[in-house]
């Protein structure tokens, strides 16, 4: 223990107890300036564990230090506060582009060897900010119920993540991020609340996690054309494993702010239901990046609309926008978005509803060698007859239903073992696709 830290700020624990400053623990009387005490306390020992125990504490924003344990024990809950003032207005990265933004539930930033775990609740209590977006009530975006920046070490593990205001887990330039063991449920109608969203982190590990969200469970980005060039790092080295990935928008998601490239990523033993899109990379011109080297193996998805996605003119954002929307060549540059180096085994989808798979290359940037082997792609009994729908957002494209494997400007496309069941109309459809494997 440091010179300057008082004996009497450990608890008998041997770790830091918000109640030793104060805190109530009723769940009525705002704890937020116990616990932050408690987490100063601690940073200032040089590192330390600060425990919540035994009851509810309510909450302002909290910030991390070094070196630092926040331990949620389990039966215990760790609400946010519903008071817009409670989350000052900070600069951090969202969706892509450094802005100004409210701070986060839990966040730090430039630190080292932080850790959250316990088996207990963080409740983000969201319904307040989700009502306010809405009705366009709000000035900045909202809160994220945890993120940190430019960070080391960083361990989330053992933990409910409940109804977080926008993104719930959200590194952003991290090195050495492991989350394990984590529970997200937001609800399906929430607007935007993705499960777990690396950003430019590299050496990732995401295993055993139990995500439900109003969103994408988990994506992997990397900022935005609209990010200073020195901001965009890559996000690379990425390990997802032993996942249940259930509602949201998409499974794993890669995109669409990729433009500092996504690489070596492996994704094994994982099971979907009920998610709108399984496997989905999205990306558009003049967003730029390279998306490589990934390897997906021992899938089983279940009432997934599209089970497998790739599409580089995804308009979100860009609606009509000339360049996005144009389906002839255009120039490369820095800004063309490719993709290539992608390997699915083992892949068992049943009861899609919309299309077996939708890919949508670039004629001048077309994603080079995709390879799928032993998959199966089931159709929903009926789905031909329901409702036209398209499976990506991006303009001028026909309106599907029930439809099978369809890919347009791919070379090196390899089906070897790939069967498509119960679909309207042919099982596969090619175009512009250069076969480069049987």
């Amino acid at each position: 223990m440091s010179e300057t830290t008082n004996a009497k700020e450990m608890s008998p624990r041997g770790g830091f107890d918000p109640r030793d400053f104060g805190a109530a623990a009723d769940g009525v009387h705002r704890d937020g300036a116990a616990i932050q005490a408690a987490l100063d306390a601690a940073g200032r020992a040089g590192g330390g564990l600060v425990v919540l125990a035994g009851g509810t504490f309510l909450s302002a924003a909290l910030v991390m230090h070094s070196g630092v344990e926040l331990r949620v024990e389990r039966g215990a809950r760790l609400l946010a506060s519903e008071d817009a003032a409670d989350y000052p207005l900070v600069e951090a990265r969202w969706e892509g582009s450094t802005r100004t933004v409210h701070a986060s539930f839990i966040s730090g930033r430039n630190l080292r060897n932080l850790a959250l775990s316990g088996g207990g609740t963080i409740d983000g209590r969201g319904g307040v900010w989700w009502r306010a977006f809405r009705e366009g009530r709000l000035a900045a975006p909202r809160p994220r119920l945890i993120s940190f920046e430019d960070c080391e070490d960083v361990v989330v593990q053992d933990l409910l993540l409940l109804d977080s205001p926008s993104w719930t887990l959200n590194p952003v330039r991290c090195r050495g991020v492991v989350a394990r063991g984590v529970r997200i449920r937001n609800p399906p109608n929430s607007p935007n609340t993705d499960g777990i969203n690396p950003d430019s982190c590299q050496s990732v590990l995401i295993e055993g996690c139990r995500i439900s969200s109003g969103d994408d469970c988990i994506t992997l980005k990397s900022g935005s054309e609209a990010e200073a060039p020195e901001l965009r790092a890559p996000c690379r080295d990425i390990v997802i494993a032993n996942c249940i990935l259930e509602a949201g928008h998409g499974g794993l998601v890669v995109g669409s702010e990729m433009s500092g490239g996504v690489s070596r990523v492996v994704v094994s033993n994982c099971v979907f239901r009920g998610t709108d899109r399984g496997i989905r990379v999205k990306s558009r011109r003049g967003r730029g990046g390279l998306v490589e080297d990934l390897r997906l193996s021992n899938l089983v998805m279940e009432g997934v609309a599209v089970p497998l996605a790739i599409n580089l003119r995804y308009h979100c954002g860009a609606k009509g926008d000339p360049l996005v929307a144009d389906r002839g060549p255009r120039p490369q540059g820095p800004g063309t978005p490719r993709v290539r180096g992608i390997s699915i085994e083992g892949l068992t989808a049943r009861g899609a509803t919309t299309a077996a798979a939708w890919i949508e290359g670039l004629p001048e940037s077309p994603i080079l060698d995709l390879a799928l082997r032993d998959c199966f792609f089931g159709l929903a009994p009926g789905s031909a007859l329901g409702p036209a729908a398209v499976p990506e957002m991006a303009d001028g494209l026909e309106a599907i239903a029930g439809a099978g494997f369809l890919a347009r400007h791919v070379r090196g496309l390899g089906l070897s073992g790939v069967r498509v069941e119960g679909q309207a109309g042919p099982a596969f459809g090619l175009e512009a696709c250069d076969l480069g494997g049987s």
